[in-house]
């Protein structure tokens, strides 16, 4: 079995927002934590960037993407999905394959810090050899970095970029962010060498605060 993402962006129009909440937490996220694969979802709320909204789904079997069940869902989704999903906009939804994942997180994250790269295949091997070999390890020696998940997109339906990689970095809180240790895991000659290259510039950053999490185990239960 492999593990992954299904990531998901997007912003429903203005004053259509009650409903939205409603329709993805009592609708959305349970049709699909049904669906054995299906390990939890966690929705976000953006602190910084936009679309507005994320919601993440972590897999611990990409095979679930496949079942029947799955196709079910994605051929026939529903008269309200089929309508929300068509009001909103910045929409995103990236397939991810997990690279890593350094552990459960040892505190409640109260901030996410997601980092996309749309990384060239002759530049990945490079890519890796700085965020795998060094860059993880020193942010994991930050005061309230408490996590960090990599991915790398295998399939995607958006508005936005064409990423390739997309990093899930779970926080105590935005203030982790300006610690000094933070400043020293992006310094050193492997990132200098990447921070000349246009998509290296060219990446995407957002800031998100949790709002609502659901585990499958909860889903199957009702």
């Amino acid at each position: 079995m492999s593990r992954g993402l299904l990531f998901s962006q997007m912003e429903p129009p203005a004053g259509s927002e009650a409903e939205f909440h409603d329709w993805y937490e009592t609708e959305h996220i349970p049709r699909r934590l049904a669906i054995p694969g299906f390990q939890s979802a966690v929705r976000y709320e953006a602190a910084s960037g936009e679309p507005r909204y994320l919601a993440c789904y972590f897999l611990d079997d990409m095979g679930a993407l496949e079942t029947a069940a799955y196709r079910s869902l994605k051929a026939d989704p529903g008269e309200r999905t089929a309508r929300i999903l068509a009001s909103v906009e910045g929409f995103t939804r990236y397939v991810c394959d997990e690279i890593s994942d350094t552990g459960p997180a040892r505190a409640r994250p109260g901030c996410l810090s997601v980092v996309a790269f749309a990384v060239p295949p002759h530049d990945e091997a490079q890519f890796e050899g700085w965020y795998q070999d060094e860059h993880v390890g020193l942010l994991m020696l930050v005061p309230g970095w408490l996590r960090i998940r990599r991915y790398r997109v295998r399939s995607a339906s958006f508005d936005g970029p064409a990423w390739t990689h997309i990093a899930l970095h779970e926080l105590t809180g935005p203030e982790a962010l300006e610690r000094p240790e933070r400043t020293a895991a992006r310094q050193g000659p492997r990132r200098e060498a990447l921070a000349s290259l246009p998509w290296f510039a060219a990446s995407g950053r957002w800031i998100y605060r949790p709002i609502h999490d659901a585990r499958a185990d909860h889903a199957r239960a009702a």
